[in-house]
């Protein structure tokens, strides 16, 4: 039997003082992502099927190019911020640090990769 009062075992679990700021972060970029998603995909829906180098100059022209650069980085900030979230809360210790690390790179290395494409094919 367990002599600890409620406050006595939520001692020391508090607040992290981050909570408001990371909400209002993902609010903000999911009505982000509420806006650009259709715009996106009326984008790249009237690209699409085209030859080669008929979407080849559909994606030169710079709104397509600025929408889907934009839709990118917003879903992958937005992908990236929900996966630490859950990284942070289900894996500890040594393997949780590793596992940001890997997260982090991979997510940087996919909007770099992503904005390159798009540079390749817009310019």
């Amino acid at each position: 039997m367990s002599y600890l009062t409620d406050r006595k075992r939520a001692q020391g679990m508090g607040s992290g003082r981050q909570g408001t700021t990371h909400h209002w972060h993902m609010m903000i970029s999911s009505v982000a992502l509420i806006v650009m998603t259709p715009i996106f995909i009326l984008v790249f829906g009237a690209g699409f099927g085209g030859t080669y180098e008929g979407v080849l100059a559909y994606f030169g022209r710079p709104f397509p190019a600025i929408v889907t650069a934009l839709t990118l980085i917003a879903a992958v900030v937005h992908f990236t911020s929900e996966a630490k979230e859950a990284v942070e809360d289900y894996v500890h210790g040594a393997a949780q640090k590793l596992t940001l690390i890997g997260l982090t790179i991979f997510c940087y290395t996919l909007i770099a990769v992503g904005l390159f494409a798009l540079a390749r094919i817009a310019l």
